[in-house]
């Protein structure tokens, strides 16, 4: 296989691979550090070899052995979000293929990338501290020194010691736990197979292989939002094969986490912004259980190549939608999609090398890069060539022998289009036909638009023009019964389809809130969509609330734009920008770097990043 490069990483992971970890944890909440050592089982992949390079981060590095022997190390010079290059020199000389246990003893900053700590006030519970890890794209390196690359793929254990009051959870199988013999007010939880949390966490089972974990004041709630995760586990095993990960438990982390969900092997995690009440959301878990087989057992080899991940994630999430709702709901599903496609065009700009499906990240943060755009824009050209290799579920076959034949392993993208025309080598002609520089490597929208069916969407879309069309006198015509009969979704793609289009005037929204109350509604992506269109409008009542629920969670895809439409709003920028700088604390050092971009605040000023 052809050596590839990873413009994210300074490992040196042509020269050598890491097969397994074995870390120690010392949670210090008091200083903010992870007091560690880790020993990287390491395989050579050349003669002669004498020096490795880990990818670091803001990391104290005290010691390194090889094989228990003292080597020699330095730390390179600090890239922008690269981190720092740990060279290690060996004290012998190894061949190709053989092992050597290579030890770190060392500490993590206060002000890690990959660690949020939480005081007992910014919890639920009010009680005790709490921390969590956040390692996508590139932020493990300030928690491990590792080959922080996807191409690298590894086993671990790990020995996590805590103030006993608390519990620790991992990406991994729970193998145990025990008086720490160091502390006696601590215990020492141990795990099978990186990704850390510590917290006073409770627990419900929600299947015969998973549980919900959380703080107490959320874990009911959590049981019952996810109490569908067994129905599509074996859904998706039915599409993709058997599930290989034994345990599938969900942890619901604090509002500040910055994602809707990440795919954690065993261990899923989840924002609480999904506990609308009434399962509305449960498709972000549908995505994060379709990780399980492409994402973690089939992985993008860089974040070039991310589409890989998300594009089959979105498609295998609605084929569980298709198989658990109707095929109409899937196309349905596929049609909002679009719209998040569009919107994160408009954002970056359609000529912006970003809303590439394959971006070229040379000196670019990945972080930067995300957007909808390799979920959406993968699975929009997915969906295309299900329709031209003959229907979901010939294009489902293909899915399917794809995750075997890659499983356990990273593919990039030339790789993955070879075995396509491998698998359907009876339509190579039709594959040929597919402009493939247009859809990978052009930026802006798709050279494809699918014709999705509107069945479930096109009362939403008449209510919409309904809207774009009334005059000040018709505004009396509109009533509460224009929504009863939308579900959630239907809600949430009415909201949509307005955003797209130029802002409503004032009246109009005064009057929409009138009459369907929508600042009653909890649910979190009705919210969002909602406080948008109201400030767009420019209707200053919405402005705080609009910073309140960007400032009450953390997750990205909300926080970001309600404060890019505050922001927009000429008479509330400066309150746009006071607000984040006195909540930027906080907030996840991810959302708070890229919010800080959104709002043109000059990051170098914060010493919390």
């Amino acid at each position: 296989m052809a050596s590839t490069t990873d413009p994210c990483s300074f490992s040196s992971f042509s020269k050598c691979v890491t097969k397994h970890l074995n870390l120690n944890y010392h949670v210090d909440f008091d200083s903010h550090v992870l007091k560690s050592k880790v020993a990287l089982t390491v395989e050579v992949l050349e003669d002669n070899f004498t020096t490795l390079t880990l990818d670091t981060k803001d990391l104290k590095v005290a010691e390194v052995t090889a094989n228990g022997q003292a080597a020699k190390f330095t730390l390179g010079p600090k890239h922008s979000f690269k981190g720092t290059p740990l060279e290690i020199t060996l004290p012998f000389e190894l061949s190709r293929g053989q092992h050597v246990i290579v030890e770190v003893t060392y500490e993590t900053a206060p002000n890690a990338s990959a660690l949020q700590w939480l005081t007992p006030e910014q919890t639920a519970g009010k009680k005790h501290p709490y921390l969590f890890s956040q390692c996508q794209a590139n932020h493990c390196r300030s928690l491990i020194p590792c080959q922080d690359t996807p191409s690298v793929k590894h086993t671990y254990y790990a020995q996590v010691s805590v103030p006993k009051e608390l519990v620790a959870v991992m990406s991994a199988v729970r193998d145990g736990q025990k008086p720490d013999p160091q502390d006696n007010g601590r215990v020492i939880y141990h795990f099978r197979q990186p990704v850390i949390n510590a917290c006073l966490f409770f627990h419900r089972a929600i299947g015969p292989r998973s549980h919900v974990w959380s703080e107490k004041e959320f874990v009911d709630k959590a049981a019952f939002e996810f109490s569908e995760t067994e129905v599509m586990l074996t859904t998706a095993e039915d599409l993709a094969g058997p599930y290989v990960w034994g345990q599938y438990d969900i942890l619901v982390l604090p509002p500040s986490f910055p994602y809707g969900g990440m795919e954690n092997p065993c261990l899923t995690f989840a924002t609480p912004t999904l506990l609308a009440g009434d399962r509305s959301l449960s498709n972000v878990i549908a995505h994060e259980i379709s990780h399980s087989w492409t994402g973690n057992l089939v992985t993008n080899k860089t974040w070039e190549h991310f589409w890989l991940n998300e594009g089959h994630t979105v498609y295998l999430e609605r084929m569980i939608g298709r198989s658990m709702e109707s095929e109409k709901f899937r196309q349905f599903k596929a049609l909002g999609g679009w719209k998040e496609l569009q919107e994160s065009v408009n954002t970056f700009g359609a000529n912006n090398p970003l809303t590439n499906l394959v971006p070229d990240l040379t000196d670019v943060d990945p972080d930067d890069s995300f957007s909808s755009v390799p979920y959406e824009k993968g699975f929009a050209l997915l969906y295309h060539l299900e329709e031209l290799m003959g229907g979901p579920e010939i294009f489902m076959g293909f899915v399917k022998s794809y995750i075997q034949r890659y499983a356990y392993s990273s593919v990039t993208t030339e790789e993955w289009k070879a075995y396509l025309f491998t698998y359907f080598k009876e339509k190579v002609d039709i594959l040929n036909n597919v402009d493939w520089t247009a859809w990978m490597y052009t930026p802006g929208m798709p050279p494809v638009k699918p014709q999705y069916d509107t069945t479930l969407a096109d009362a939403c879309i008449a209510l919409c023009k309904r809207w774009l069309k009334a005059t000040e006198g018709d505004l009396g015509c509109f009533s509460e019964a224009d929504v009863k009969t939308l579900s959630t979704h239907q809600l949430i793609e009415f909201l949509s389809l307005l955003l797209q289009e130029e802002p409503l005037p004032l009246s109009h929204v005064k009057r929409m809130q009138e009459v369907y109350n929508l600042n009653s509604l909890q649910n979190s992506e009705i919210r969002f969509r909602w406080l948008r269109l109201c400030v767009r409008s420019k209707w200053e009542d919405a402005v705080v609330m609009a910073l309140k629920m960007a400032t009450e969670q953390g997750r990205m895809k909300f926080t970001r734009p309600l404060f890019r439409e505050v922001y927009n709003f000429e008479k509330y920028r400066e309150k746009a920008v006071c607000v984040f700088k006195a909540r930027r604390a906080a907030m996840h050092p991810v959302t708070a770097s890229l919010v800080a971009k959104d709002l043109k605040v000059d990051d170098s000023q914060s010493t919390g990043l």
